[in-house]
């Protein structure tokens, strides 16, 4: 067939362009899809900030002697900036705290400060968060250690309240494990073995 010839059929160019528009239109909603997700990230991660939420949570909560004798029941947390579990609690606790800060004192103790290694001590912490109820007295009515739903927390809380047994005070979720650093809970000056030698 001669190809200058007006019954011959020209080469398929409109097809090829719908084909070349289609992909470029493709490949314009990826780039502007992973710009947007791109996007979103970047101020998810910007807004939440769960270390520094957890030091002012910290900083906002009772010091543990006002606690101990002011008359109120209260939940004393042991947590870290670097714990997971704690950081996924934050949120709930916060709200919690809230609703709840008139009739209880709320107590957090970073496990990375050597103040606390007698409470550490004292309460075997070694996983986090690690939760210690205490009533109205100052006196441990339960534990509890890791993440758990906001309900089961004020179902405790409610508990703890009314001087009544919480309804879960014996359960366990998921955890940051956390190691106490023993060397220094030997030598602390509460070891009546240092009181001894320091006599001498």
């Amino acid at each position: 067939m001669n190809p200058n010839s007006p019954n011959s059929t020209p080469a398929p160019a409109p097809k090829n362009l719908e084909a070349k528009s289609a992909a470029q239109i493709r490949n314009l909603l990826i780039v502007l899809a992973a710009i947007a997700l791109s996007v979103s990230i970047f101020f998810g991660v910007r807004t939440q900030t769960p270390s520094s939420s957890l030091t002012e949570m910290a900083k906002a909560s009772a010091p543990l002697e006002t606690a101990l004798t002011n008359g109120k029941p209260t939940l004393m947390e042991f947590y870290a900036n670097w714990c997971g579990s704690c950081q996924a609690m934050a949120g709930d606790l916060s709200a919690i705290k809230e609703k709840y800060a008139e009739p209880m004192n709320f107590v957090m103790l970073n496990v990375d400060n050597d103040k606390w290694l007698p409470e550490i001590t004292k309460y075997r912490v070694d996983g986090i968060p690690h939760f210690v109820y205490l009533n109205n007295k100052g006196s441990a009515v339960a534990q509890t250690i890791g993440e758990a739903p906001r309900s089961i927390m004020e179902a405790n809380l409610e508990a703890l309240i009314a001087g009544k047994e919480l309804p879960h005070g014996q359960s366990v979720g998921q955890v940051s494990n956390f190691t106490p650093p023993t060397e220094a809970v030997k030598t602390s000056s509460s070891d009546p073995r240092v009181h001894g030698s320091q006599v001498q």
